[in-house]
């Protein structure tokens, strides 16, 4: 098993590690300074792709493997790395002034695959030949790149596929040409950069794109009949065969959802399935094709609830696999000898996500796999022999476990126990437990909350609220994981520290997440002063000084919140808010708000700038200056508006921070900072 490790002495430098099952020990593969020494110099193409990616740091970022198992592929410093395992060695591939990425080894391990320059190369690893495959890519033409949307909405990384037999490699070919030119600025410390970006903003153009069969003997594409409709997109692609590609043809209100099939041999597609809905489609990627049988794997919606179904190759639906009022999370692995399917899902409670199997014949229902309650994130063996269980509960820091299929723990790879040199240990005993519950709202749902009492908890005392809140669609923070620390440091310094996920929110089902639809900011609100009701219900909690954090959506939220329920929040804090969904981009905003095109009352009515005179408390907004995700225009804009109605409020801008601001002098100077402002305007003054 391998896996990339931080440095001691510098947890943002990766190498490349091994664990050996056989004698319980690790041992470093690939020291990423003996194959680069210094900083990277990235390309502006390749920090957006790090930035959608979530990837940060340096050395050894990504790898893949071979499809035999014997050797590994990864890119560093903007080159291609080819590592033998039996031999131990690591071989340069490429060494040019243009990046590689997006590198793969081919399904038989004939070739090594990359994008360069916006088009597809090949590298023989028998000969040692490079091959470019596509030669028409550059400026605003990518081939086989996902692009802006797919990387930051559909969590769709990659723009080209290969066939098993390794003859065809599909691809998407992106012309980002329609796209508004959007000319921003990035403000560091030193310089202010100006920055030309394609933002396909709601209501405006998005990319063409055509999908391609590039055969790899010829160099030739054929191009698919993708139909009348031009603006769509195309969130996925998978072969079902050497000689079946199967694409999900997407409209552009993500109202409905195809998914396709197309014949390599007789040239024609056919319509497998089609999901529809009211609101919106979510993605998935659920879709697994079975080797030994015409019949495929599909999740869906369509009763209320995610969950899985069996299909055979003609589009006939063999049999549910799954049903009742919980929700699949995702497909984990397919045991086609044993006639099992493995999943995670929420079937025990909405709060903990959990490894189950279910016979894909129908003869058993499903049966609870994970032992441990909490949060398990799964990675299966290609021949689900066993699993990888990374874990975390509300008492238990992250851990990384061995299993057998059945779920009978083999052997930790990290167990993290708090014990004496953890960096934890000596906090222990004073760590504060929250408490979960849940009550009804008077609209007769159920929110489920999580409550930290403050550390010396009294309950004959009152005590100041800090609501940190997310809110938005596709997230959940309500659940038996470890928790952000920073909740815990506030807990420590006096504060009950509360968190609900109201309507909207994902694992629910689509009543709970779907009353969102055109109305983003309203039933959100709602819940939220809900949930400050039930607060004040507490003996002990001052419900004169409740305060509201939020990051992203949950800055939106922040906003929303002190300009709409002044009267229950005394303070707030937005961080790198939407402010104006006409801002944001098309794929996430349309799903949830239409076009603002025939919606544009609903996208005004979602806005935060019709409720700025409602603000009555101090408000604290912070934003990267060089976020490309939530553009600094979201706040610039809403300084303004508020400097023009005369209302105060406190501003902290991050020069060269991207959305997520990452780095630590740049999260302690935050966090030191928020905790600060709500100690200012939420502690009574003795």
């Amino acid at each position: 098993m391998t896996f990339l490790k931080g440095r001691e002495e510098d947890y943002n430098r990766y190498d490349l590690w091994e664990y050996n099952i056989a004698d319980g020990k690790s041992r470093i593969l690939v020291n990423s300074d003996s194959l680069h020494k210094g900083e990277e110099q990235l390309s502006d193409e390749e920090k957006a792709r790090r930035e959608r990616q979530r990837i940060y740091g340096s050395g050894i970022m990504e790898y893949t493997w071979s499809e035999n198992g014997k050797s590994l592929l990864f890119p560093l410093a903007g080159d291609v790395y080819y590592y033998d395992l039996e031999r131990g060695t690591a071989k340069r591939l490429t060494e040019t002034e243009a990046f590689e990425t997006d590198v793969r080894v081919s399904p038989k391990g004939r070739y090594v695959s990359f994008i360069r320059d916006q088009n597809i190369f090949i590298v023989d690893l028998q000969t040692g030949r490079e091959r470019q495959l596509t030669r028409d890519g550059g400026g605003a033409i990518k081939n086989g790149m996902a692009e802006f949307v797919a990387q930051e909405e559909m969590d769709r990384m990659t723009g080209y596929w290969w066939s098993p037999d390794e003859r065809h490699i599909a691809y998407l070919r992106v012309d980002e040409s329609p796209v508004d030119e959007v000319v921003r600025s990035e403000i560091y410390a030193d310089r202010i950069e100006m920055i030309r970006q394609r933002y396909p903003a709601a209501g405006r153009p998005n990319v063409k794109i055509q999908l391609g069969l590039l055969d790899i003997d010829t160099g030739k594409t054929r191009w698919l009949d993708l139909g009348k409709e031009e603006d769509i997109y195309i969130p996925r692609v998978d072969w079902a065969r050497d000689d079946l590609l199967s694409y999900q043809w997407q409209n552009r209100s993500q109202q409905k959802l195809e998914l396709r099939l197309y014949d390599l041999t007789s040239g024609k597609t056919r319509k497998l399935l089609t999901e529809t809905s009211d609101t919106w489609v979510n993605l998935h990627d659920d879709l697994h094709f079975l080797k030994d049988s015409d019949s495929f794997i599909w999740s869906s919606e369509r009763d209320g609830y995610k969950h899985l179904y069996l299909y055979d190759l003609k589009g006939k639906l063999l049999r549910q696999l799954t049903e009742g009022d919980w929700a699949v999370d995702e497909l984990s692995a397919v045991d086609e000898e044993r006639a099992l399917l493995y999943f995670t899902g929420r079937k025990d409670t909405p709060l903990e996500r959990h490894l189950y199997a279910v016979d894909l014949n129908g003869k058993e229902g499903v049966r609870r796999v994970s032992r441990r309650a909490g949060m398990h994130g799964i990675a299966f063996a290609k021949d689900a022999s066993g699993y990888i269980d990374k874990f975390s509960s509300i008492t238990t820091p992250p851990q990384v476990s061995l299993h057998r299929a059945d779920g009978e723990r083999i052997t930790w790879l990290e167990e993290n126990a708090v014990v004496k040199g953890h960096p934890l240990y000596p906090y222990k005993k004073d760590w504060i437990v929250p408490e979960f519950g849940s009550f009804k709202a008077p609209e007769g749902h159920q929110l489920y909350y999580r409550l930290y009492k403050p550390a010396g908890f009294d309950a004959k005392k009152k005590y100041p609220v800090l609501v940190f809140l997310y809110g938005g669609p596709h997230a959940q923070l309500v659940t038996n994981s470890w928790d952000r620390e920073f909740n815990q440091y506030m807990a420590q310094q006096g504060y009950v520290v509360f968190t609900l996920d109201n309507r909207g929110s994902a694992h629910r089902g689509t009543a709970f997440e779907n009353p969102i639809y055109k109305r983003m900011g309203t039933v959100e609100v709602d819940d939220q002063v809900a949930g400050v009701k039930f607060l004040r219900s507490l003996p002990y909690v001052d419900g004169d000084n409740i305060g509201v954090y939020g990051h992203s959506y949950g800055g939106y939220m922040a906003l929303m919140t002190m300009f709409k329920a002044g009267d229950y929040f005394k303070a707030g804090v937005s961080g790198a808010p939407v402010t104006d969904w006409t801002l944001y981009d098309t794929h996430y905003t349309e799903r949830y708000m239409g076009n603002p095109n025939t919606d544009g009352e609903e996208y005004q009515a979602s806005s935060v700038f019709p409720y700025v005179d409602g603000l009555k408390g101090p408000l604290l907004i912070y934003h990267g200056m060089a976020d490309d995700n939530v553009l600094f225009t979201n706040t610039t804009r809403l300084i303004k508006t508020m400097q023009d109605k005369g209302k105060q409020f406190e501003l902290m801008t991050y020069p060269g921070k991207k959305h997520s601001l990452r780095g630590k002098p740049t999260r302690i100077h935050m966090y030191t900072m928020i905790a600060r402002f709500f100690d200012r305007h939420l502690k009574s003054r003795g």
